[in-house]
């Protein structure tokens, strides 16, 4: 029987990094001619979905919800105010904590943003269940590359 030979650990083809990498800047490129009638950068846009999904949020909550650093999603937030789509404020209860909240024209720019999914599905050219299986490997390459820069005892 003929035996396959090994492949290069180190061949950039086999490097998964390369590949999300890769997709990622593809993917981000789809959405800017979609985006920018809205005004809005990718980041943005993630920042607001996530508040029109969950209304006011604590930076800190749009943050986690962003797999981001509050450091990097302060200026994001900024961005956002300036632009008069979100108000910041201290919280009543704690003012420690950075409010955010969706202005009219926030909450109005959803109706625009509406038809973004499917003209994507439609430039991409697959189906929602396949981009469905793909978006649960990326769950699970995402959890796996938390799990694996948690402090662990073990190691």
């Amino acid at each position: 029987m003929p035996t396959t030979p090994d492949v290069d650990p180190l061949a950039v083809e086999a490097q998964l990094c390369l590949a999300v990498s890769a997709a990622s800047r593809a993917l981000v490129g789809l959405y800017r001619p979609l985006l920018e009638p809205l005004g809005l950068t990718h980041p943005q846009y993630l920042a607001m979905l996530a508040l029109w999904q969950h209304g006011e949020l604590s930076l800190k909550e749009l943050a986690g919800i962003l797999h981001l650093e509050a450091a990097t999603t302060s200026p994001l937030v900024k961005r956002l105010e300036a632009l008069g789509l979100v108000t910041r404020a201290r919280g009543s209860a704690d003012e420690r904590v950075l409010v955010i909240a969706l202005t009219d024209a926030g909450r109005a720019l959803r109706k625009q943003a509406v038809g973004i999914p499917t003209a994507m599905l439609d430039d991409l050219r697959m189906t929602r269940e396949t981009l469905d299986e793909i978006r649960s490997g990326v769950d699970l390459l995402l959890a796996a590359c938390v799990r694996a820069q948690a402090p662990s005892v073990s190691r």
